[in-house]
C-alpha cells in the first residue's frame, strides 16, 4: 500500500510538471521533432518488461491499451495549433488542464482500487501501457494536424 501511495504522489508531481511544460510550450513554435520525441523517449520504459516483476497478461495489455486509447481522445480534442507570425504554435486550452488532472485523478483512484487485486509490478506495467497507449495516438494526431498547417504555411 505504501508503494501505491508513493507512486500516486509521484504521479501528481509528474502531472503538474507536464502541465507546466505544456503551458511553456505554447509560448514557443512547435516542430515535428517536439511532437515526436515524447513517445520515443517514453518507449524506453518498455524495458521494464524485461523483469518478471512487471509481467502483465495478454488481457491486462489489451485492457490497458484500450483505456489508454479512449483517454487519448480527450487529449486529441483539446490539442490544436494556430499559425502566428509564420510559425505554428500549440494553442493553450483551459480544458486540457482539467482533463489532465481528471485523468490523473482517475488513475490514482483506479490504482488504489486495483492494488488490492493486482500485483504492484503488474499494475505498474499496466499503467505504463495505458500511458503509452494514450500518448502515441495523441501525438500522431498532433503530428498530422501540424503537417497540415505546415503545408498551408509553405503554400502561402
Amino acid at each position: 500500500m505504501t508503494s501505491v501511495i508513493l507512486s500516486s504522489i509521484l504521479a501528481v508531481f509528474m502531472g503538474t510538471f507536464f502541465m507546466v511544460v505544456r503551458m511553456r510550450a505554447a509560448k514557443r513554435p512547435v516542430s515535428a521533432k517536439k511532437i515526436i520525441l515524447p513517445p520515443v523517449m517514453m518507449s524506453t520504459g518498455a524495458l521494464m518488461f524485461v523483469f518478471p516483476f512487471f509481467a502483465v497478461t495478454g488481457t491486462e495489455i489489451l485492457e490497458s491499451s484500450i483505456i489508454g486509447m479512449l483517454f487519448s481522445i480527450l487529449l486529441i480534442k483539446t490539442s490544436s495549433f494556430e499559425i502566428k507570425d509564420n510559425d505554428i504554435y500549440l494553442k493553450n486550452s483551459k480544458a486540457f488542464i482539467f482533463i489532465l488532472f481528471g485523468l490523473l485523478a482517475v488513475r490514482i483512484v483506479a490504482k488504489l482500487i486495483l492494488s488490492s487485486s493486482i500485483d504492484v509490478g503488474a499494475l505498474s506495467g499496466m499503467f505504463w501501457i495505458l500511458a503509452f497507449s494514450m500518448i502515441v495516438p495523441w501525438r500522431i494526431a498532433m503530428l498530422l494536424n501540424y503537417k497540415k498547417l505546415e503545408a498551408q504555411l509553405k503554400a502561402s
